[in-house]
């Protein structure tokens, strides 16, 4: 349920340190995504069961080191290095002459890296760092590849999640204007090495989703994590601070000492809600005591608390 943006963790008046139902939204989306990447045959993901909404018992999993981004519009941080005059993003030439929100004319693959990875080539040791295919290619090992092939198979394991998710939430009137995925290896029964679907896909957290109708009236309809940092945007007197990473001791001070409007964490809890019931289908479960519940179901059902 904490609710981080802009690399901080933010909290309400009142001692609200949490969005309610945001977690419960979040594995009943992401699990929902999950389940029809393997119905469709696309690959697997590192969930086992489900046993509580707040609760998933996975496979470990070791991971590409690879925040693995596909865009179908140009938005957020690709927008705003288009505006500064960069052409180049992740490698990708880009064309004079797009406006913002724009879609683009392919589905690009602008990755980043997943933490702070050190002694690779023409790669800054930091977090996030925007990298291209072939700065993977050259040191796939060093970002946890078994072969340069499976540099390729993560590419086509993220289209076919985009085009699938994209097609389905076409069905709701919304839009998947660009995601993060994360992937990693799995070892089947057979002692083989399996490259699946790993942490979360197509969540509000994790994506973008725009409402189709207002699009087509020429306006961006949040209906993600994008809206509260929006709001955020809008609310702190200085919005340098959220955008420039090098006043992040700054920004983590504002996080740490400035409690928001509890609106402004009310209004996520009801697009997380809203989304995670509409994608499912389903009413979504939420806890009435988490932490009791959470305890029993793993002391019970996986005799994993004593």
């Amino acid at each position: 349920d904490r609710l981080s943006a802009f690399d901080c963790i933010w909290h309400a008046q009142g001692g609200m340190r949490g969005v309610p139902g945001k977690g419960a939204a979040l594995n009943a989306i992401a699990n929902h995504w999950f389940s029809l990447f393997r119905q469709r045959g696309l690959a697997d993901s590192h969930i086992l069961e489900t046993p509580h909404p707040l609760v998933w018992i996975v496979q470990k999993a070791r991971p590409i080191m690879i925040e693995a981004i596909a865009r179908q519009y140009i938005t957020g941080s690709m927008w705003r290095a288009y505006q500064r005059g960069e052409r180049v993003f992740c490698g990708i030439e880009l064309p004079d002459g797009l406006t913002r929100d724009q879609k683009l004319p392919e589905l690009l693959i602008t990755p980043s890296t997943k933490g702070v990875l050190r002694d690779i080539p023409g790669v800054p040791a930091a977090d996030d760092v925007n990298i291209s295919r072939a700065d993977i290619e050259r040191n796939f090992s060093a970002f946890n590849f078994n072969s340069i092939e499976d540099v390729a198979h993560y590419e086509t394991l993220l289209k076919q999640g985009f085009a699938l998710i994209s097609e389905e939430l076409a069905k709701l009137g919304q839009v998947f204007v660009d995601t993060k995925f994360e992937f990693g290896y799995i070892t089947d029964a057979a002692g083989n090495d399996q490259l699946i679907y790993m942490d979360e896909v197509g969540t509000p957290d994790s994506s973008r989703l725009w409402d189709a109708e207002a699009l087509r009236d020429g306006r961006v309809l949040e209906n993600s994590k994008e809206e509260f940092r929006q709001s955020l945007l809008a609310y702190v007197p200085d919005p340098d601070i959220l955008l420039n990473k090098a006043r992040m001791p700054e920004r983590e001070a504002l996080a740490r000492d400035n409690a928001l409007p509890v609106d402004m964490l009310m209004a996520v809890s009801r697009t997380y809600v809203r989304m995670a019931e509409r994608i499912t289908g389903k009413p979504l479960p939420l806890a009435e005591d988490p932490r009791g519940e959470i305890v029993d179901v793993l002391r019970g059902e996986f005799a994993l608390i004593d």
